[in-house]
Order: C-alpha cells, then structure tokens, then sequence
C-alpha cells in the first residue's frame, strides 16, 4: 500500500467492468505508485466490486464508485471526472483495470503533466509478441485516422488508454455532446482534444495481453467495436472538415 502524500491535483481513474481477478492486482498496483486511486466500477457482475469495496476500508488513498447498470468506459470515466471537478482535482490519469497498462510509471506520466498541465499525456504502446495481430492492425488504421482528423497534431497512439487528461476540457467537450461514452471515449477524446487546442504530449509504455489462462479479459468485439469505430472516424472526419480551415491556420501558425 502506498504510504505518499495525496496529490490534491493529480488522481488514477481506473473504470472497470467484469475485470476478473486481475483488477485486485492492478488497484494494488496502482496504488503503490499514486495516491489517491478511484475505481469506478460499470456494473459489473463477477463480484469485483465487493472484494474492492473491502480493500477500501483499508486503504484511504483508494475509493470505489458504483455505477447501477452498465454504460460504457466513456460514461464510468465521465462519473470520475464529474467527481474529481467536484473536489478541486485538475488532472486524472486513466488506465485499465485488467493489468494491461504499467502501473510502475504512473509517477512519470503524471510527472509530466505537472511540468505541462495543460496538454494530455498520451501513452504510445510498445507491444509485446503475444498482442493480436489483428488489434495491432486495426489499431494501425484508427490512429492514421487520428493523424489525418488532427492535421498529424502529434497523437502517438489513438487507443492506448493509459493517459493523463485535464479534467475540465475533457468534461466540457463530454458534456456537450452524447457520444464517447463507449469504446470510441479514447481516440475521440484525443482528436476532439487536440481540435480544442490541447497538445499531446506522448510518451512509450508497454502494453500486455494475457491469455485466458493467465486471468485476461476481454470484452472487445471484432465486429460490434470496428463498427463503432468506423463510424465514429466517419463523424470525426465531418468535423475535421469543417475546422480544416482553423487547423491550417494552427499548424502555420505552430511553424513561425
């Protein structure tokens, strides 16, 4: 358990939803390297919630929010940051719940965020060579959507969810429309950013797979989330249009 001052401005903001066994290990994880850690759990039903509510009471750098039914990363990460506004937290660095992302270097991401507090922080994966050829493809098309969405404002990885946001830019730009609330919350949260002038700022990590026998989990569908994505870029792309104009003058502007 990690015994280091509490930031007030910087928090870890896991959403979770049926993580298996794998998220006691990541919350642990999470919490030797940061204090405080929130894990909003999406109405899960495989019984995480209750092992995390007694970890809970142990540890006071570690809170667990409860969602009802199911809505989304988008919508658990949006629950946090409408809660960490509330206390006066600026930034909050999400990651996943099922052991995928390096919780040993959340001190440097958020770092990083504090020597720039006002960009985002962006992992870009280094992948191991048990990842899904067919993820690392797809993943390879969304984010040279991103580059041509942005006018190549810098996205490194467009998917990666292991990210420092601040908090009042996401907030403003979820709660001013509906979408983002599923799969699609992580490469457009980083396009829609990066239209409302948030610099990205990237930095290397690892990303792991586990194999079901090693505890992983997922609940990416081949089909049901390509399509969603592909939509999603469909909608950015009209957006990109329309702002083309201002992201040119940008981008000349960033050359003088």
């Amino acid at each position: 358990m990690s015994i280091q001052t509490a930031s007030s401005t910087h928090l870890v903001l896991i959403p979770s939803y049926n993580p298996g066994d794998k998220v006691d290990e990541t919350v642990r994880s999470a919490r030797e390297n940061w204090n405080p850690v929130w894990v909003i759990i999406d109405g899960s039903t495989d019984g995480s919630a209750a092992r995390l509510a007694t970890m809970a009471e142990r540890d006071p750098g570690l809170r667990v929010m409860v969602l009802p039914e199911n809505r989304g990363k988008g919508a658990a990460v949006l629950a946090g940051l409408d809660e960490a506004s509330r206390l006066g937290f600026t930034h909050v660095l999400t990651m996943d719940s099922d052991g995928q992302h390096p919780a040993d270097l959340i001190p440097a991401f958020m770092a990083a965020s504090q020597n720039a507090p006002g960009t985002m922080i962006l992992g870009r994966p280094r992948f191991g060579p048990e990842a899904p050829l067919v993820r690392v493809y797809w993943r390879r098309m969304s984010n040279l959507c991103a580059h041509i969405e942005t006018l190549y404002a810098g996205i490194g990885d467009s998917l990666y969810g292991f990210r420092v946001y601040p908090v009042e830019p996401l907030r403003a730009l979820m709660h001013g429309q509906s979408w983002m609330r599923r799969f699609d919350f992580d490469p457009e949260a980083a396009v829609r950013l990066c239209w409302k002038g948030v610099r990205p700022l990237n930095i290397e990590a690892p990303v792991r797979y586990f194999r079901k026998d090693q505890g992983g989990v997922s609940h990416f569908r081949y089909v049901r989330d390509n399509v969603l994505l592909f939509s999603m870029h469909f909608r950015l792309l009209g957006g990109f249009l329309i702002r083309l104009p201002m992201l040119v003058a940008r981008r000349l502007a960033s050359t003088r």
